[in-house]
């Protein structure tokens, strides 16, 4: 009891052997050996400003507020896939460090709440919080947090309503980043109190070449057909294409992936499983490129617009797609 009160503690397991610690270490090196899964998406997502693609204007300015050590509220927008988590992500991490980003960095996303309550309470609370410590390698580190709000344009609009207090209040210690693909969405005030970047679709070489770049680190064989298919039918989104390329990769199981495969995995028919959205895009490439009259192409293209509303809107795809296939095929019978 004497030796308890002491602080001293008894062991009562049995000595460590040799063999034992041999085993032990095995084991502890077999897991560490032992690589869990990552979608290539996160596995090259950019670890730093300077490695994200096509978006030099926002890499040069965020790269100058790094060097301040400072930020302003930043709101992005722009088509999916272009990289504005991944910026944003990456800027933090450049600011505080590996040690301090999980406590600096607060993200909600689309499979969050994110009503006026979450806005009033989580957001709030978090933004309230005294910061504090230093960053291990001695680089500065700012007296700010961060609070990420991806795909804000969903937000209600008491909610951003209520954000927009919450940014006045608490701007000594935070700065949000707001995250959107289309920026009307967003409330005025909001937007008056940001600097806004747009992020453009990426070009097609810019895409090819991170998509070698991956079939090669990841040993993967694909054609330049396949590779200039991948890139189309992306439409300049970089994380579509990237997770075509881990797709094709596991259907293929090491052979070469060709246009064919890209088809397969990109198709357009409902009934194999595939998005009505793709086929409304492919079709309007078709449209666009086929011989017909100026009127034909201007209601057949703006049908095609209404049922991509619809569909935006979570309407039905197979009655969606019927009503664009009546309009297609009227259209069409005028030319018999």
């Amino acid at each position: 009891m004497q030796a308890f009160l002491k602080g001293t503690s008894i062991s009562t397991k049995p000595p460590l052997t040799k063999d034992r610690g041999v085993a032990a270490t095995a084991g502890s090196s077999g897991e560490n050996k032992k690589a869990k899964p990552v979608p290539w998406v996160e596995k090259y997502r950019p670890k730093c400003v300077d490695e994200v693609a096509f978006q030099e204007e926002v890499v040069a300015v965020l790269k100058k507020s790094l060097e301040g050590a400072d930020l302003p509220n930043l709101l992005f927008y722009g088509p999916p896939g272009t990289g504005k988590t991944s910026t944003i992500l990456a800027a933090a991490r450049e600011l505080f460090g590996p040690e301090l980003f999980r406590l600096r960095v607060l993200e909600l996303n689309a499979s969050d709440e994110r009503g006026i309550q979450v806005v009033r309470e989580k957001v709030k609370n978090f933004a309230q919080l005294t910061v504090s410590g230093s960053r291990s390698d001695g680089k500065p580190c700012p007296p700010f947090k961060i609070v990420i709000l991806d795909e804000a344009d969903s937000m209600t609009s008491a909610a951003q309503a209520a954000l927009r207090r919450t940014m006045e209040k608490e701007s000594k210690t935070t700065r949000f980043c707001l995250i959107c693909n289309y920026v009307s969405r967003i409330i005025e005030p909001l937007t008056s109190r940001c600097s806004k970047f747009r992020f453009k679709p990426l070009s097609d070489k810019i895409q090819q070449q991170r998509l070698l770049d991956i079939a090669e680190k990841e040993n993967v064989k694909i054609s330049d057909e396949g590779i200039a298919y991948l890139v189309k039918v992306s439409e300049g989104d970089l994380r579509k294409a990237i997770t075509f390329l881990q797709s094709a990769t596991r259907l293929t199981g090491g052979k070469e992936i060709t246009e064919k495969v890209i088809t397969d995995i990109a198709g357009d028919l409902i009934d194999e499983g595939h998005a009505a959205t793709q086929l409304v895009n492919q079709l309007h490439d078709v449209v666009v490129e086929n011989d017909l009259s100026d009127k034909q192409k201007s209601i057949i293209t703006e049908r095609l617009a209404e049922v991509d509303k619809c569909l935006a809107d979570g309407a039905d795809e197979h009655l969606q797609l019927i009503s664009l296939c009546a309009t297609v095929m009227q259209q069409l019978s005028q030319n018999c």
